[in-house]
């Protein structure tokens, strides 16, 4: 029988050996697309979640800082910011008033290019010299106060002088955090480096964070603890589907919104599975591109038993990042020593660029390698290049299949088409 992966835009076809028996190969459940995205947009506002409508709760004077992710997500922000300006004016706040930040957290600076390309040309004239990039390691970050876990937490300047912070993101499966989206946008989105660094470092190896969990999630509950101290009143998540394609947008108060739209994505995502795979074989669709592509990696641990072999298949096409933390991993002698050096700051300058949720992956990999047997299909890396993560590597997936078979000519297997947002639940 022929099997499929979602694979750079196109189907990847592949057979699994007549003595495997396959225990899953579902795809995310298939949601309408919403065929008129700037309506969806206008129901959303006009139906707020656990908030007043924005254009009753703004006032003429307002200073608002209006925060959007950056170029690692899909969400239509172009079509979002115009649509909030809107009701903003509606109340008596000019645009003069309003200034929007992209809340990179510490991922990559987008270029004034990609700016453009994520927020429209309109609204970089609408918006003309109030569109700004947050730099998590700018001295101008202020301290607001201390979470209760003893994190102090630094905002970038504008959004605590602020009267009204508004965000606009994407709430997708997150194998830490249970979902992106939500209170992210400020934590880490226009936090500075110590407070995104602290919070990180200190949740990486919970057991409660992980995917598709909130209640009693530290990595999340923090998040939100910061985004209140922050002042985050209202945020719009959209809901994207295996080709980044809108199905839905929520709207109002941020944790009471993202709490609806991740109820929604896990009727779409969530996969059950009758128990745990001997082989899981994954693609990174739709989170391809750099960091990203890692995701559906972290979410297969869900769905392969101790001992077992994940087959992570991702093109990696911008993986020119990734070869200062493979140096990086292939020195630490285990994930408990690369750990302790990020809890020492001892990051090498050739990666701190790349941002904390890059480097810190070398913790789950290493993590992985020790655990799992791990065989990467990819195009961007070397052989030598993965077997320095302590991966093995193959061309194609039917070679990776082979060699999973030689060690295992029987095995229950598990296939996850669109690993990047398929939430593996073991029943």
């Amino acid at each position: 029988m022929n099997y499929y992966l979602n694979y750079s835009g196109d189907i990847l076809r592949f057979m699994v050996p007549p003595e495997w028996k396959v225990l899953s190969s579902s795809d995310c459940a298939k949601a309408p697309v919403v065929e008129d995205v700037a309506g969806e947009i206008e129901r959303s506002l006009d139906n707020p979640i656990g908030m007043p409508p924005l254009e009753s709760y703004a006032r003429p004077g307002m200073r608002v800082a209006l925060l959007f992710d950056d170029t690692q997500r899909a969400t239509p922000a172009d079509m979002a910011i115009p649509a909030i300006l809107n009701r903003l004016n509606k109340a008596g706040v000019d645009d003069e008033s309003i200034h929007a930040i992209c809340a990179r957290g510490t991922h990559p600076k987008p270029t004034d290019e990609q700016i453009e390309k994520k927020v429209g040309k309109g609204i970089m004239r609408r918006l003309q010299g109030r569109i700004s990039v947050h730099e998590a390691q700018s001295s101008d970050n202020v301290l607001v106060g201390r979470t209760h876990w003893g994190t102090a937490v630094e905002i970038n300047r504008c959004v605590v002088e602020a009267d009204l912070v508004i965000g606009i993101g994407t709430c997708i499966p997150h194998p830490y955090s249970g979902y992106g989206g939500g209170c992210k946008i400020i934590m880490p989105g226009v936090c500075s480096y110590d407070t995104i660094s602290a919070h990180h470092y200190n949740w990486l190896r919970s057991k409660d964070s992980r995917l598709n969990k909130l209640e009693g999630n530290p990595w999340f509950q923090e998040s939100v603890e910061i985004a209140r101290l922050a002042g985050l009143a209202y945020k719009l998540d959209f809901l994207l589907n295996e080709t980044n394609k809108v199905i839905g947008a929520f709207f109002g108060d941020p944790v009471e919104a993202h709490r609806q739209g991740a109820d929604r994505a896990t009727s779409l995502y969530l996969v059950h599975l009758p128990k745990l795979a001997d082989v899981v074989i994954t693609s990174a669709s739709p989170l391809e591109i750099g960091v990203q592509a890692t995701k559906a990696l972290l979410n297969a641990r869900l769905a392969v038993r101790a001992g077992g072999t994940i087959i992570w298949v991702a093109a990696q096409k911008q993986a020119g990042p990734l070869m200062s933390l493979i140096e990086q991993m292939a020195a630490a002698k285990s994930a408990n020593d690369y750990h302790r050096r990020l809890l020492r700051g001892d990051i090498p300058e050739s990666i701190r660029p790349f941002g904390i949720s890059f480097f810190m992956l070398g913790v789950p990999f290493k993590e992985l390698s020790e655990k799992y047997r791990v065989i990467h299909v990819t195009e961007g890396l070397t052989k030598e290049q993965v077997t320095l993560m302590d991966f093995e590597y193959a061309d194609t997936v039917e070679e990776a299949i082979r060699m999973a078979q030689s060690r295992m000519p029987q095995a229950d297997v598990t296939i996850l088409p669109s690993g990047g947002t398929i939430i593996p639940n073991v029943k």
